[in-house]
């Protein structure tokens, strides 16, 4: 049974990233260690109860869809209810707006339990949050009036509408077009992949859908975003009539059975009613706000999912009597969890989650400075390292995560390949991470494309300045002379690591002005070496802070060693990695500019 990473979450919250600086800051006065605590406990109690039994049952049955639409599998309305009366879709939405105020460093804690104990369930409310996002950034007074109040409380749910049987990614080719039509706008198109486009767990589904108005430009400049809604609101915020618009297929997929992928069909019947959000023509750039804060949420989903797997993982090995491991006497056969490569294989995965944990959490830190620190150069510089962030955590989180659930099944040998031991659904839900939202190659691209080659590369400059700083100040402390075993080694190999990451990025500056198709060529293998490094860096961070609370006989002993241990594995079998990826990123590129596509 699943169970919610709490301490390390804790630790890191608390000790790793110094969350306790929020609380001094006017946006987040109510924050602390013990609220932390409090909500991440409570969040683990709806993980363990609620959400995990229905994890496989969900899976079994799938979403069903019908004449009268989308029915969820048994237990999903109920547990979704018991969601909206807890208060959680509030949690980190800011006051002004009926949330609650919580950082977002913590409502990703929170995402990723939940996301490991049932994901399929989850992508509902995480598409609630970013639909709510956009609507506070771009929607007018009178939208926001009458759908984010019942948004904000998940009594009603949001969906993003963006590809098109046509489109795919290419979101320049979409053909949904809307008309004017007094106060509002007539819509008409179809959309698929639109996640939770309907289902029977809230009471209205908002659609925030990309068309373009008649008369528009081609291209992504044409692209202008509008509200759906399932129901009309009307003027007392009742629900009105049903809009002109419809489910008519769910997708049969390789996972996450049990949320509804619906193709939607609008404007069969003269065109479904639509209000214009922000500006015309500035949809895309609108829709980005949901894509962003979806983006990290699909990263934290590869990070649950593998947590999920490490479970399940380790709780086979150590239950699982078979073989004798080499150079051990013994008349009897032992737990798996003895033979050496098992070992291997389980700390490949803990210390991969733990580092991909520390990263997401910490970007998600950056977003929240970046709204709430004092100076306006200092918010600007915390949104910048944010943004950088993002498209790492998104495609290593999710690349990496899909490995280490793979990685699981392994573990469990000839029995992982069963569905009854439930390690091969972890195997099907996790592969969809890397694809949707942007595939790994968009979000390199966007990291080249946008995130370095826009300022030069200063943010990721500056992200490595602060990590080499503060590295080699553990290098010269008074506890690491007298730290742990391998401590030094840990230290040495982050490092080393982050010199690598320099190198490398300015080997694809200089491919981005000389040659940009091999750079492009080469820009997810750069991405990767991104995440392995800064995670390491962290890894490293959080072992110096271990070390020190082991030496001052603070926290538990346990943890700590355990925290040791996992960084010590993380920099000698995972960071070594970064090597062979600056090597393909000086020298690969080439490879793939000049290859001949006939000869492919």
């Amino acid at each position: 049974m699943y169970r919610a990473p709490i301490a390390d979450q804790r630790f890191l919250l608390e000790h790793v990233l110094g969350c306790a600086q929020l609380a001094q800051l006017p946006r987040f006065p109510d924050y602390s260690a013990e609220l932390a605590e409090s909500v991440l406990n409570a969040a683990g109690r709806f993980a363990g109860e609620v959400l995990a039994p229905l994890n496989q049952s969900g899976d079994r049955a799938g979403a069903k869809w019908g004449n009268a639409g989308v029915t969820t599998p048994p237990g999903f309305k109920q547990a979704y209810q018991q969601y909206v009366e807890g208060g959680w879709p509030q949690l980190a939405i800011a006051t002004e707006h009926g949330g609650q105020g919580a950082p977002s460093v913590l409502g990703t804690a929170i995402e990723e339990i939940w996301c490991g104990a049932n994901m399929a369930f989850m992508l509902c409310p995480l598409l609630s949050h970013g639909a709510i996002e956009a609507l506070v950034m771009a929607g007018s007074d009178l939208l926001k009036e009458t759908y984010l109040p019942k948004m904000v409380t998940g009594e009603w749910s949001g969906t993003m509408n963006l590809t098109e049987p046509q489109a795919g990614s290419d979101l320049a080719a979409i053909r949904t077009r809307v008309a004017a039509s007094g106060d509002h706008y007539l819509l008409s198109g179809q959309k698929i992949f639109i996640t939770y486009g309907d289902q029977d767990m809230s009471e209205n589904i908002v659609h925030l859908v990309l068309a373009r108005i008649d008369g528009a430009p081609a291209g992504v400049k044409g692209l202008t975003l509008f509200v759906v809604p399932k129901f009309i609101p009307n003027e007392d915020g009742t629900l009105g009539k049903a809009n002109d618009l419809r489910c008519v297929s769910i997708e049969h997929k390789l996972g996450i059975h049990a949320s509804p992928t619906c193709v939607m069909a609008y404007g069969d019947n003269g065109g479904a009613q639509a209000w214009l959000v922000g500006e015309p023509g500035r949809g895309l750039e609108y829709m980005f706000v949901m894509m962003n804060a979806a983006r990290l949420s699909v990263g934290v989903q590869g990070i649950g999912l593998a947590e999920n797997a490490f479970q399940q993982a380790l709780a086979w090995a150590r239950n699982r009597v078979q073989g004798r491991p080499v150079g051990l006497r013994s008349e009897s056969a032992t737990p798996i969890i003895q033979h050496a490569d098992v070992r291997r294989l389980l700390l490949t995965l803990r210390s991969g989650v733990e580092a991909m944990r520390s990263l997401a959490l910490y970007a998600a830190l950056q977003l929240d400075l970046a709204r709430a620190l004092r100076d306006a150069g200092e918010r600007a510089a915390a949104l910048a390292r944010g943004e950088l962030l993002i498209p790492i955590v998104k495609g290593w989180s999710t690349e990496f995560g899909a490995e280490l659930v793979s990685l699981a099944v392994q573990v469990h040998g000839g029995m992982g390949y069963i569905e009854e031991t439930g390690i091969a659904q972890v195997l099907r839900d996790v592969r969809i991470t890397s694809i949707y939202e942007g595939t790994t190659a968009i979000q390199a691209n966007d990291l080249l494309g946008r995130k370095l080659r826009l300022d030069g590369g200063a943010a990721l400059r500056a992200l490595l300045d602060d990590a080499e700083r503060e590295l080699a100040g553990y290098a010269t402390s008074a506890s690491a002379a007298a730290a742990p075993a391998g401590l030094a080694d840990t230290l040495a190999a982050a490092r080393e690591g982050l010199g690598v990451l320099r190198t490398a990025s300015d080997s694809v500056g200089k491919q981005m002005q000389a040659a940009i198709d091999g750079a492009f060529g080469v820009s997810v293998p750069y991405l990767r070496l991104c995440g392995v490094v800064l995670g390491g860096w962290l890894m490293a961070r959080a072992a110096h802070i271990a070390a020190t609370q082991l030496a001052a006989n603070s926290g538990e002993r346990s943890f700590l060693m355990g925290k040791l241990q996992s960084a010590r594995f993380y920099a000698a079998q995972t960071l070594p990695q970064a090597l062979g990826l600056a090597r393909v990123i000086a020298q690969g590129g080439a490879s793939v500019a000049s290859a001949n596509i006939d000869l492919i």
